[in-house]
């Protein structure tokens, strides 16, 4: 088995932006698991697997809440839109 990589992490939470929200959770959180797996290793940089978690947190939100923001921003925006506040 081979162990991943901060780079592995990396390239998931690149790749989950192009799948649908339930896919892209599933990514995001294996990926997130994986690298607080990587806190243990030694030989890890501390630094850059801490920031990289903090993104993978803020990822899962986003893509979680990604169908609400969809949902009404454009009506309120465009004032012509029946829609619109």
């Amino acid at each position: 088995m081979t162990e991943t990589t901060l780079a592995d992490v990396e390239r998931a939470l690149d790749r989950a932006a192009d799948l649908e929200t339930a896919e892209a959770v599933s990514v995001l959180r294996t990926a997130r698991q994986d690298v607080r797996d990587l806190a243990t290793d030694p030989d890890v940089d501390e630094e850059r697997r801490a920031e990289l978690e903090t993104r993978l947190e803020q990822r899962i939100r986003e893509v979680r809440e990604r169908d609400a923001y969809d949902g009404g921003l454009g009506a309120a925006m465009n004032l012509d839109e029946d829609e619109a506040p």
